[in-house]
């Protein structure tokens, strides 16, 4: 019950994170290079902070720091530049079923097992995800911004699969955080800002970095030895499902029956996959 609970306060920090993403660059036009470099230093900064306040210390890690590092930055920019241009139910359909590819994948690669129940409770998960999620229609996908998030999707599962193997979860992610963010921020100097830098954006920036990323993504990298490769994988199809759901409660988006068939699907599916 521990993890479970765990796991789902885990998930609702990743939905915040699309939500005050949704919000600061979609509602008040915030750049998006300037929204990442804000979020990972301030997550950076706060990490930080918690690791000298607990005398942790401080150290690279050696390889394994490197993939988290890429891993991290090529989700956060991926992430946001690729919703310049994707319909957001295409967005998060690529991002999630990249992520549970890469995972499943990793899992293979470590060899870990992989019950028939995991492969079933995904498929319903993954199905209830494609229905609420694709667009009707004719639609016009941008191919760069389709490879973006297809790259952010993949950056993301390396990211997940590469905390299985450290040993101190805060420690890691502050240090991912602080290698990553100096480059996030020579990033958003260097290329010219296409948005408006309002203090509401930078507020919900730095709630975003502080909480929803920094302390989660510390969250994160605990559970996710105890979770698993392949059930975190499918842990995370729930995510788009809660981020709707925010979006219906702070930002007045309709409730709908589709909504509703599709959530109780990835519900499902995610609660078969994760029983031992």
């Amino acid at each position: 019950m521990r993890l479970f609970l765990l796991s789902f306060l885990t998930l609702l920090a990743f939905a915040a994170n699309s939500v005050l993403n949704r919000a600061a660059v979609g509602t008040l036009g915030m750049d998006p290079l300037e929204f990442g470099a804000i979020r990972l230093a301030s997550g950076a900064v706060a990490l930080g902070l918690l690791i000298l306040w607990t005398k942790r210390g401080f150290a690279f890690g050696g390889l394994g720091r490197l993939f988290g590092v890429a891993g991290l930055l090529v989700y956060i920019f991926g992430f946001t530049l690729a919703y310049q241009s994707l319909d957001a139910g295409l967005g998060a359909l690529i991002l999630f079923g990249v992520v549970q590819i890469t995972m499943f994948g990793g899992a293979v690669v470590i060899q870990e097992p992989l019950p028939i129940m995991r492969w079933i409770g995904a498929g319903f998960a993954l199905a209830g995800l494609t229905w609420l999620l694709w667009p009707g229609g004719d639609i016009s996908i941008s191919l760069l911004h389709a490879i973006l998030m297809v790259g952010a999707g993949i950056g993301w599962g390396v990211y997940s699969v590469q905390g299985r193997s450290e040993t101190d979860a805060t420690q890691a992610t502050g240090m991912n955080f602080m290698l990553a963010a100096p480059i996030a921020v020579v990033a958003a100097l260097v290329v010219p800002s296409s948005g408006d830098l309002s203090a509401s954006g930078v507020l919900l920036a730095l709630a975003s970095g502080i909480l929803s990323s920094g302390m989660g993504y510390a969250l994160w990298y605990q559970i996710i030895p105890a979770l698993g490769a392949g059930r975190a994988a499918v842990a995370q199809l729930s995510v788009p499902i809660l981020a709707m759901g925010g979006g219906m409660l702070f930002l007045s988006e309709p409730l709908t029956f589709r909504f509703m068939v599709a959530a109780a699907l990835v519900v499902c599916g995610v609660l078969i996959s994760i029983r031992r």
